[in-house]
């Protein structure tokens, strides 16, 4: 029998519901709900929502750590045609409050932990007219979730705004990226058809769900009716347990699998459990994807590129790739486009088709592609052409296969003396000495060049190397124009909260009282 194509998210759900009632759907901390009571709670949820006047048009916000809740908002207020914004809880208030009243949100849920703190910002959040506790000694969240009808839904189109997820504000403030109902299905489907799950497979959702590695991740595994296990934090304690509810597909940050495998036999040991990892949002350094795939042979691993502004995943480097000696040079790259996208690389500066081979701005089209940024016409026409194409700000070449390669952001590019250096190029080389651990590349003002390539290194532990001797690797292996002028030796690069590296914060202070910044 074929099943009605959806129009919203939550018909996925009331699919599931229909065909396997009593199967357990999602397990937060304690609880577990049926995919049958985990339907009709969201319709509760709505109704809810629905009474305190949310509809059509309108959003809501939620701040928190992971909390199945705010998954749960997103499906309940996305049914009535209204939209869960979900701000990184890390900001400082400042963010915090700019965010939410850049989402215009009507009722603002809250976790307990962070009440304190969205209290003090009360008197600054102009659009909000009800705030929830969620958890805690004081909660609010299920009393009035209980105390409502089930809604009756109206007509949502699919290309209805379901969710808005805030870039991470690497550059100016952050951008809230409109996600439709259409975006997230497409998502699904695109990845499902070239990494799909199996009967009895069960998602670890650890990443942050203000992420698309942890909502669109979630929602992914709902789509297909795979029970999903959410961890409060991507902490040890947090994940282990994920596993012990039986978790066997997971997406992951690397510098949380190089945390498990540092943390020892018992560690790497619990993650043997994994039938699949995948990992992106920050790249993977060849030497810690070697002792990954080393201390999990059994395990297939998956890298992923995409964006927010393409709901998640857009390239995916496949198991077979990973354990190929034959192709062991394409570790390196973000793998091949999933089925339904189509891709470009673009000569930024005369904006046709970059030669084959060449380096380009790599340009998306896709049914996954934002319709735009929310309330702001002018960057969305900055991104998105007006035949559909999103400019993505990443530099990359494609090889003979079709594997992509991500050389690095258009705006952080290094013009050195007139030639353009790449800094992944030179990062490749220099994680490669036994000494290193971590890199970032960034270019540095410097008056007869325009601007000099500096590393900034972490060194592994219980080694040791000098500027010099890491300099000189570098030339052993990269032309001289490539290799850092500087190398500083620090203890830790900074990141922000999904794991990318911060180069800006790195820049700033080489930058300082110059008229520009790279």
């Amino acid at each position: 029998m074929s099943v009605p194509a959806p129009s919203v998210i939550l018909d996925r759900v009331a699919h599931w519901a229909q065909t396997k009632p009593d199967e357990v759907a999602v397990q937060y901390l304690d609880r577990t709900h049926t995919w049958a009571q985990w339907h009709e709670r969201l319709l509760h949820l709505a109704g809810a929502l629905a009474a305190d006047g949310v509809g059509p048009g309108d959003t809501v916000a939620f701040v928190d750590k992971n909390n199945l809740a705010c998954l749960e908002v997103t499906f309940a207020t996305s049914a009535l045609g209204a939209a869960n914004a979900i701000p990184n809880f890390r900001l400082a208030g400042d963010e915090l409050d700019y965010v939410i009243n850049d989402s215009r949100a009507r009722i603002l849920f809250v976790g307990a932990e962070f009440a304190q703190e969205i209290e003090s910002l009360r008197p600054r959040l102009s659009t909000v007219q009800k705030i929830v506790v969620v958890g805690g000694e004081n909660d609010e969240f299920e009393p009035w979730l209980a105390a409502a009808a089930p809604a009756t839904l109206p007509d949502v189109a699919p290309e209805t705004t379901a969710l808005l997820l805030y870039s991470s504000g690497t550059t100016g403030r952050p951008k809230g990226v409109q996600l439709t109902h259409r975006n997230l299905f497409a998502h699904s489907e695109d990845v499902l058809a070239v990494l799909p799950f199996t009967e009895g497979d069960c998602l670890l959702v650890a990443m942050p769900l203000f992420h698309v590695g942890g909502t669109c991740y979630a929602i992914m595994g709902i789509h297909d009716g795979r029970r999903c296990v959410f961890t409060r934090e991507a902490d040890a304690p947090s994940l282990f347990t994920g596993l012990a509810a039986g978790a066997n597909i997971a997406f992951l940050v690397p510098p949380v699998i190089a945390a498990v495998l540092g943390a020892g036999a018992h560690a790497i040991g619990a993650f043997s459990r994994l039938k699949r990892i995948t990992y992106g949002a920050a790249p993977m350094p060849l030497p810690l994807l070697r002792g990954a795939l080393a201390a999990w042979p059994d395990t297939e691993f998956v890298q992923v590129y995409g964006m927010t502004e393409l709901a998640g995943v857009i390239t995916a480097l496949l198991p077979e790739v990973h354990r190929d000696p034959a192709q062991e040079a394409r570790m390196a790259s973000a793998g091949t486009p999933i089925p339904g996208v189509e891709m470009r690389i673009v000569d930024p500066a005369t904006l046709e088709d970059a030669a084959p081979g060449a380096i380009g701005e790599l340009w998306w089209r896709s049914a996954q592609t934002t319709p735009g940024y929310w309330n702001r016409p002018d960057a969305t026409t900055e991104t998105i052409t007006a035949d559909g194409w999103l400019r993505s700000g990443d530099m990359g070449r494609v090889d003979d296969g079709g594997f992509v390669f991500i050389e690095d952001r258009l705006k952080d590019m290094i013009i050195t003396g007139g030639e353009n250096v790449y800094c992944p190029e030179v990062e490749r080389v220099l994680v490669e000495h036994p000494a290193v651990a971590e890199v970032a590349v960034i270019g540095v003002p410097d008056e007869k060049w325009g601007e000099t390539v500096k590393a900034v290194v972490v060194l592994a532990p219980d080694q040791k190397a000098d500027e010099q001797e890491l300099i000189d690797y570098t030339r052993r292996h990269l032309a001289k124009f490539k290799c850092p002028a500087t190398i500083d030796i620090v203890d830790m690069l900074p990141r922000n909260p999904t794991g990318k590296i911060l180069k800006r914060s790195l820049r700033a202070p080489y930058w300082a009282g110059h008229e520009r910044t790279i």
